[in-house]
């Protein structure tokens, strides 16, 4: 792909800071009607931290479904390219980063799909490269002024200003809250003035400190003073009053003069019931539960893990099969999905129970004569046993229908001996 790979080159050559707005761009990453500052929002921050995270430690799979069930596509070349690197600026776990990010920040995720377009591969997917949504739009042609097959077109323009037009078969698009199923809604957007509630309530607890937890007021005097006078004298009553370096010291108080503070205490403001409700405002517009955030009141060890099941099932369910289904129509051929192929995210990590629950369902599997013990071992990451994959069950166990028939069997066969 000429017109990404120019851009990378072109990149990597720029020296920026971290923290600096540039940087932000380079990841695809704009405040816009969130101010600069917006993304260091503790709460939102973090449930962006947890979401991408959750998003990009999932494996992403091939696989095909047989006669003698399911099984991993290993040989297939987009196995390795899926689950190793899409492309060769990014891992997969850096990929999956990228568009979960902006999928929540920017309401959608657009990344193109490089194919071989000429010799004997023509036709084979190269790559797949995540585009800067600042610089993609999404046409859509409801008219039918260019065609009735392809109504939707992504334009994306580089930094030299060209513009790329792009089908939408050449493009994996991954959207947030929709209301047309085109185009998506923006988390930040929905949340701009709770976030900007929780960073009124950081900047009060900040300068609360820097200030030496020293309440402001008013500065009474006896008989007429200067403006000029009144400057210095502000000055100096500030100098000794504010700071750290002055917290918990006695004030000293010139002769004439008296302080009466005019400012709410935290409590007075009702400051943590106001963060608290923010924090429940920005992490229900996340999905993301309580207790992932540190806030504890009603987590328990036993309910955590109930939580986070929870957690997969109301948040993460809908999202990743958005991904798969996306996947599975763009990168897959009409013969392949006929054949029993589909991409699948193993979400084992987040289901995993404890290793007693793990063991207990295996026994119960084993015994029941439905899972083997290298199918068992497998799911554990323990190499395979001889004779392993033979399935063995309980000999107490008889078909339904031949239940009492042992008892027919002892009446017939009984009798007194002569």
């Amino acid at each position: 792909m000429g017109f990404f790979r120019r851009a990378i080159e072109k990149r990597s050559n720029e020296v920026v800071d971290i923290n600096s707005q540039e940087f932000l761009k380079i990841l695809g990453i704009d405040a816009n009607s969130i101010s600069d500052d917006k993304l260091k929002e503790s709460t939102y921050f973090t449930c962006m931290r947890i979401m991408t995270d959750s998003i990009s430690k999932l494996p992403l799979k091939l696989y095909r479904e047989t006669d003698n069930g399911t099984e991993k596509a290993s040989s297939h070349a987009l196995y390795k390219l899926l689950k190793l690197r899409p492309n060769q600026y990014m891992s997969s776990s850096d990929f999956w980063k990228m568009v979960e990010f902006q999928r929540l920040h920017n309401g959608h995720s657009v990344v193109y799909i490089d194919y071989v377009t000429r010799g004997r591969n023509a036709g084979k997917i190269k790559g797949l490269y995540p585009l800067n949504m600042d610089n993609v739009r999404i046409w859509i042609d409801d008219a039918g002024i260019i065609g009735k097959d392809n109504a939707i077109y992504y334009v994306y323009k580089d930094k030299k200003g060209n513009e790329y037009k792009l089908k939408h078969s050449e493009v994996l698009h991954f959207k947030g809250l929709t209301s047309d199923g085109i185009t998506g809604m923006s988390v930040r957007e929905y949340l701009v003035t709770t976030i900007e509630n929780a960073q009124a309530g950081q900047k009060y607890v900040n300068n609360y400190f820097k200030g030496g937890l020293f309440a402001k007021g008013l500065l009474q005097y006896t008989g007429d003073i200067s403006p000029e006078n009144m400057k210095k004298m502000q000055g100096r009553f500030e100098s000794m009053a504010n700071g750290i370096k002055n917290a918990g010291k006695i004030l000293p108080v010139p002769l004439g003069f008296s302080f009466n503070s005019i400012s709410n205490s935290m409590a007075d403001s009702q400051f943590l019931e106001l963060n608290q409700f923010s924090i429940q405002n920005i992490t229900s517009a996340f999905g993301v539960k309580m207790h992932q955030v540190n806030m504890l009141e009603r987590a328990t060890h036993n309910n955590i893990e109930h939580q986070m099941k929870e957690f997969y099932i109301d948040t993460l369910q809908s999202i990743l099969t958005m991904y798969e289904q996306e996947l599975n129509y763009k990168l897959l051929l009409s013969k392949e999905l006929e054949n029993g192929y589909f991409f699948r995210f193993n979400v084992d990590s987040i289901l995993r129970s404890d290793i007693k629950t793990r063991y207990e369902a295996y026994r119960i599997g084993i015994q029941s004569g439905f899972l083997s013990i290298n199918e068992s071992r497998n799911l554990e990451n323990l190499p395979s046993v001889d004779e392993g994959d033979t399935l063995i069950c309980n000999g107490n166990m008889i078909p339904v229908k031949m239940a009492g028939n042992q008892y027919n069997n002892a009446s017939e066969g009984g009798g007194t001996d002569d």
